[in-house]
């Protein structure tokens, strides 16, 4: 099947997250404990530090993202405690080793990024990195 290739620009972004999405922990410089790393994304992207917040951020169901929730805090890079303001929530918190794995995580992809544009002039790369990052401020 021959796929034409002036696809829209919204195939072509499915395309690239689909594609990197699935090997960005496979690569040998990747960061380990990808699901680690999506909770502290997630967390660091919610307005409130809850896992129904964090849930919300991955697209997941509250138990399927209380429980990668629960291995982060296993792992020892998230912190729980209860809502002073309302006991029936938990508040998450990254340790100090949550922050350092997010910090190589991000390190990481800026390696990739720059690797995926290698050919690309300056100019060029950073308006297309300030397109995604518009991308990500206007669909929080």
């Amino acid at each position: 099947m021959h796929i034409a290739q002036d696809i829209s620009a919204g195939a072509a972004l499915f395309r690239l997250v689909r594609f990197w999405g699935r090997r960005w922990a496979a690569q040998p410089a990747g960061p380990p404990h990808v699901a680690h790393v999506q909770v502290l994304e997630a967390l660091d992207a919610a307005a409130t530090p809850t896992i129904a917040a964090v849930a919300s951020q991955l697209g997941l169901d509250r138990s399927v993202g209380s429980r990668m929730v629960s291995e982060t805090v296993a792992a020892g890079y998230l912190t729980r405690r209860p809502d002073p303001g309302d006991a029936r929530r938990t508040l998450l918190a990254p340790t100090a080793a949550g922050r350092e794995l997010l910090r190589q995580a991000r390190q990481w992809q800026q390696r990739v990024f720059l690797e995926l544009t290698d050919g690309w002039s300056a100019a060029d790369r950073e308006r297309f990195g300030g397109y995604l990052r518009r991308l990500v401020r206007e669909n929080r």
